[in-house]
């Protein structure tokens, strides 16, 4: 089943240790600067960062993965359907 998401990243606090990428290389890029990119997100306000995502269950196990592999916890990911923070 396909529910929807919210990423939240904090890329100002990224230190780039590059889990993230490693990870979920579809929603996660290393740029020059040695910071993470989150595809198809948007800045909301200086150096946040969030994007709106459809996931099935696969997909939503690498996004938490990713998630919880950075080591300074940078990125969140909400259930839309139950306006939940799951990590």
């Amino acid at each position: 089943m396909v529910k929807k998401y919210k990423i939240i990243y904090n890329r100002t606090e990224c230190i780039g240790a590059g889990a993230c990428a490693a990870i979920a290389p579809d929603r996660w890029l290393m740029v020059a600067g040695g910071k993470a990119d989150l595809i198809d997100g948007k800045e909301i306000s200086a150096g946040m960062w969030e994007a709106i995502v459809e996931a099935d269950e696969k997909q939503i196990k690498l996004l938490i993965e990713s998630a919880d592999a950075c080591p300074v916890k940078v990125i969140h990911i909400i259930d839309l359907e139950t306006d939940k923070q799951i990590i």
